[in-house]
């Protein structure tokens, strides 16, 4: 079996791959059904239990409510905001954000990466992680529960109108932190504080909820932090694998976790349920997308539920969140619960560094093991000559070297089973359509040249999931988003705006077929004619860098091949006919 036929096979088994990701993603049939109650007498969690949105705000609704405050909510749901609440949004500038707070419910409702840019040709306008639009709703809530304060009359919430000192905040050039505090006092006197703590140089926000209750009315509530998205309503492109967009969670037992919105709809699947609504202690829950991620990450001291839950619209928002299992304050109390909040790009050495696992938001699939050591030796590589093109080129070189054994053993397989083609034709009009007599012939004369007719198929089998692998590092790695080679290519993460390595790629491949051993099948030939067209239009839609690594890897290939069949195999029948003349003159 020839190279290309077997590259033929896996590389559609690949396609049809992407394609049934692709169908599942914007097809799958989904089951949409309430959330079951919670049991008599148990805590309701925040976003778990029935609930409706009011622009970005939401409002729980605990089983155990009042009808009419369940109506009330509901006809609340079909107002703007505004008309709910006069909240307002205060401005955060820093050295790596462009940000907004909401008043209402002080929500971190905006967050631009000044550092990020949208697209390599606009470098003024930067790329906008959170926002509350249509179509791309993300922001980072964090409140305190009580299960009959639906209103938020006792503790602040999603319904809270929060007081600042001013309404626009700017870190100085002299500033390594800065600080926004909101305020709120309830009827009974107690002060709630709900303070964001901007760093340099750090994609990392301390949110402290401090409370200080000096009247002699008791209470306790929960501390509860979450992230709220809506699904996004494009996956890339119908040749384009999806990358995984959606809430994920780490546990210091199950590790890393991720849920897809489907599971979030389908209350049924029992399994999915007791993935979500787990006690936690030592984890954190994101929403992560192809280079981004937002994340809490709690005091891993403290206990917490965590769970997920989404609106009832018809357009759903989905949350993941976690709410303290420790209810605080009580009486005459003075408390401070604080978490990090990481909004920003997924940097891999950062990430690991702040949370245990937070690194894995980094989504390289099943192939992750394969993945990492390529990104581990592409990033190094990167240090040295600082452009991640060259770099993808001397790796594509790294992993023929690696592969030259097995590659050796294919060309030779495939030079031999050229140089028979002539007595194969024979075959083929000796015994015309008797198969089986053309079959038992043919492994005679492979046995009798040494052949084996499944040699090329290995080094392609091994290649293909190293190119997979690859194909996740180029589309899951930040640090190659917008990362420019030379001339026209300026974001190796996305395809080539002018199709010249496709093009180049075809062509590569038509030099292979080449020096590849015709098939003796007519039909066959002609389908291997039509491949380099093909996988033109295919490479097409695929990031440049992927692109880059397989015309550099066919090129090797071509030399290796080459130098195979016109040096190697020669110097095998020069020593061959030596030993033969040798054994003769004895």
């Amino acid at each position: 079996m020839e190279q290309n036929r077997t590259l033929l096979i896996v590389l559609l088994c690949f396609v049809a791959y992407m394609m049934y990701e692709a169908w599942q993603k914007d097809y799958h049939p989904v089951q949409t059904v309430s959330s079951p109650s919670p049991t008599p007498g148990s805590a309701a969690i925040p976003g778990k239990e029935k609930s409706v949105n009011s622009g970005n705000a939401l409002m729980p609704v605990p089983s155990g409510a009042k009808q009419n405050a369940d109506t009330d909510l509901k006809a609340a749901s079909t107002k703007s905001k505004t008309e709910i609440e006069r909240g307002h949004r205060l401005t955060v500038q820093t050295d790596v954000y462009r940000a907004e707070i909401d008043t209402l419910g002080g929500d971190l409702a905006q967050v631009d990466l000044a550092k990020y840019p949208l697209h390599f040709n606009q470098k003024e306008t930067p790329f906008r992680l959170f926002d509350t639009t249509a179509l791309r709703h993300f922001v980072a809530q964090s409140g305190w529960y009580l299960p009959n304060d639906p209103d938020n009359h006792i503790v602040p919430g999603s319904r809270t109108v929060y007081k600042a000192d001013k309404d626009s905040y700017r870190m100085e050039p002299s500033d390594n932190s800065l600080q926004v505090d909101l305020h709120w006092v309830n009827a009974q006197g107690v002060q709630f504080t709900k303070r964001y703590e901007f760093h340099r140089d750090s994609y990392i926000i301390n949110v402290t909820h401090f409370v200080s209750n000096p009247g002699e009315k008791e209470f306790k509530a929960n501390l509860y932090l979450r992230l709220e998205r809506n699904a996004p309503k494009t996956n890339g492109g119908f040749f384009m694998l999806p990358t995984f967009t959606g809430p994920v969670y780490y546990s210091p037992d199950k590790k890393y976790q991720k849920i897809q919105f489907s599971h979030i709809d389908d209350v049924k699947d029992q399994s999915v349920k007791d993935a979500i609504q787990r006690d936690i202690s030592g984890g954190w829950v994101a929403m992560i997308e192809q280079f981004f991620v937002g994340a809490w990450i709690p005091d891993d001291k403290i206990n917490f539920k965590y769970f997920t839950s989404r609106t009832e619209e018809a357009e759903h928002l989905y949350m993941i969140g976690m709410v303290a299992e420790q209810a605080v304050p009580a009486k005459a109390q003075n408390v401070a619960e604080t978490a990090r909040l990481y909004v920003g790009p997924k940097i891999q050495n950062k990430l690991a560094a702040i949370a245990p696992g937070l690194e894995l938001s980094v989504d390289y699939g099943w192939l992750t093991f394969i993945s990492k050591p390529l990104f581990w030796a592409l990033d190094h590589i990167e240090r040295v000559i600082h452009n991640w093109g060259w770099a993808i080129i001397l790796l594509t070189i790294l992993v023929k070297g690696a592969f030259y054994k097995l590659s050796e053993t294919s060309y030779r397989s495939m030079a031999r089973m050229k140089s028979i083609g002539p007595r194969m034709a024979a075959l083929k009009e000796r015994f015309g359509d008797d198969k089986q007599k053309m079959n038992q012939a043919m492994m005679e004369l492979y046995k009798k040249e040494k052949i084996n007719p499944l040699g090329g198929c290995l080094p392609i089998v091994i290649q293909i999931p190293v190119f997979i692998a690859l194909y996740y590092v180029l589309l899951e790695s930040v640090e190659l988003r917008q990362a420019p080679w030379i001339l026209w290519i300026q974001d190796l993460s996305i395809m080539d705006p002018y199709f010249v390595l496709p093009i180049l790629m075809g062509v590569t491949m038509l030099v292979q077929q080449k020096l590849n051993p015709a098939p003796a099948d007519p039909l066959q030939a002609k389908i291997m004619m039509v491949l380099p067209l093909m996988f033109t239009v295919m490479f097409a839609v695929f990031p440049s860098g992927l692109v880059l690594y397989w015309v550099v890897s066919n090129l090797l290939s071509i030399a290796q091949q080459w130098y195979i069949t016109k040096h190697v195999l020669s110097e095998e029948k020069h020593t061959a006919g030596h030993h033969a003349k040798k054994k003769g003159d004895e």
